[in-house]
């Protein structure tokens, strides 16, 4: 039997043991901490973490006419994003890129096929072709490669690539709700893999880290109306996926900063791009929009020579009630006009096409301006059978239009043409060093009745999406575009016009 001395003994010799392998637990797992962390954090999805608790996303900014009620929508996309997210290493490139878990392949599902061929043969404009996507993405632009400005971006075929959008609706969580195409219950997904092929070379596949490259250090604005936020998140959707920006938006304007290369994408609000005030003039009273045709909306002027490239959108709101005013003189107005005895001068296309020539003029006059602007041109919408509020239908369109069954718009088409018309008549009055460039994606996307959301607007379970028994077709939403969907290829060629000048003045240095 062991005598108390004998215990205190052993006691002392094994708790200093007990001490030793406490202190190198600890000490290996804090190394092993430290470690993790660090290639979390390096990579895109450790900026994920980073962000998310470290409050980076931050989506408190909405539009007056398109909020999502209590932002619940986003924060829920968010948490969706974050549990959906997995690491995927390209045994090629050695690289990691963040992907969306999808599930297991079933037969006949084209998610992911990238690199593999499906043949199907349609007519005319909407053409089915096999897309063979090579390793490392060498169909993507290089930046120092010489381009053919010479190209008409504009004139082609829409043509399926079973490769897929370059997103998904569960991998972006800054897309608004009403453009969640998928996650509000649309049961088909073709129009998501439809890309725009110029007839005369090709359109590169939008490489999220080479377009952070080229706007090193620069700032892209979007500016205009909520198809120009829908554009943006489009982008913001297909550069999440390389890196997640720090939210740096305020009431003024929306901001996201990717801080590998310093590049910021802004958008701000701007109903028609011009002045615009609710106050009473003349014989308008108070509360109706009145639209100074002849003034730039000085909201975003004063940020234009902080700006490298600015992307407008316009047109859609002058279908909106509002009163025109040129030269201090109300000249017309929209679902407004009370004197009939009076002369309208300037109906709604006309004013449409004044207040671009006066937007694009004063940044073509701008002394400190010197950057590239886009004008992206009408985007057409596909109400068919009536407007969004008379029983306008794009429900059921889930390819693109054949040009026999193409349904032309005459509104979509003057308000183009007095467009282009705005535009070139700006362009005669330039004194400054910056340049404008015309988008012209109207024609191209007449073709896309299907890439809207329909009545796919919310996630509403119960929500109307066929006809009634009367043939009226539910509320649905055929202006903007679904996301993934046709939206990201205006992006592509934005990528493709920033792409063209970059080389041009590398080429052209004076």
């Amino acid at each position: 039997m062991m005598s108390s001395s004998s215990f205190k003994e052993i006691r002392a010799m094994a708790y200093p043991r007990t001490l030793v392998s406490i202190v190198a637990s600890a000490g290996g797992l804090a190394v092993f901490l430290l470690i993790a962390s660090s290639l979390l954090i390096s990579g895109p999805i450790g900026s994920t973490f980073s962000s998310y608790f470290y409050g980076v996303v931050d989506h408190t900014e909405k539009d007056d006419l398109l909020s999502s009620g209590d932002g619940s929508g986003n924060r829920d996309a968010f948490e969706a994003f974050r549990s959906n997210l997995t690491i995927r290493n390209n045994s090629d490139s050695g690289d990691a890129v963040v992907e969306s878990q999808v599930g297991e392949m079933k037969p006949g599902d084209s998610r992911n096929m990238r690199g593999q061929e499906k043949v199907v043969n349609v007519t005319n404009n909407a053409e089915k072709v096999s897309t063979n996507v090579q390793k490392n993405n060498t169909n993507g632009a290089n930046l120092t490669d010489s381009v053919n400005t010479d190209c008409d971006l504009y004139a082609g075929k829409w043509v399926y690539d079973s490769a897929g959008p370059l997103y998904t609706n569960s991998s972006c969580p800054v897309l608004t709700q009403m453009q969640n195409c998928q996650g509000n219950g649309r049961p088909d997904k073709e129009y998501e893999n439809w890309r725009w092929k110029p007839a005369q070379c090709n359109l590169p596949q939008f490489d999220a880290m080479k377009f952070l490259e080229l706007m090193s250090g620069k700032t892209l604005a979007f500016v205009g109306d909520s198809v120009a936020r829908n554009q943006m998140e489009s982008l913001l959707c297909i550069l999440w996926q390389v890196e997640v920006p720090k939210n740096r938006g305020n009431k003024k304007m929306q901001r996201y900063y990717f801080r590998s290369t310093s590049t910021m994408i802004v958008r701000i609000w701007s109903s028609w791009l011009v002045h615009q005030t609710p106050e009473p003039f003349d014989f308008a009273p108070t509360g109706v929009d009145k639209l100074h045709l002849d003034l730039p909306d000085e909201r975003f002027m004063e940020f234009v020579p902080n700006f490298d490239v600015i992307v407008l959108s316009s047109g859609h709101w002058f279908a909106k009630k509002s009163v025109y005013i040129l030269n201090n003189e109300i000249v017309g107005g929209q679902l407004w006009w009370p004197d009939k005895s009076r002369q309208m001068k300037v109906n709604n296309v006309d004013a449409f096409g004044i207040s671009v020539e006066t937007i694009l003029t004063a940044m073509l006059k701008h002394p400190n301006y010197t950057g590239l602007t886009i004008l992206r041109s009408f985007s057409p919408d596909h109400y068919e059978g009536g407007a969004w509020n008379t029983g306008g239908s794009c429900t059921g369109k889930e390819k693109p239009a054949v040009d026999k069954d193409l349904v032309e718009n005459g509104f979509t088409n003057i308000m183009h043409e007095k467009q282009v018309a705005g535009f070139n008549k700006a362009i005669k009055k330039q004194t400054n060093k910056s340049k404008a460039i015309l988008m012209d994606i109207t024609k191209a996307f007449s073709y896309r009745h299907d890439g809207h959301p329909g009545p796919y607007r919310s996630p509403d379970p119960n929500k109307i999406t066929k006809r009634g028994p009367d043939g009226r077709p539910p509320p649905q939403d055929c202006l903007h575009w679904c996301m993934p969907g046709p939206v990201d290829t205006w992006n592509e060629l934005v990528f493709e016009i920033i792409r063209r000048e970059f080389v041009a003045k590398k080429s052209n240095p004076s």
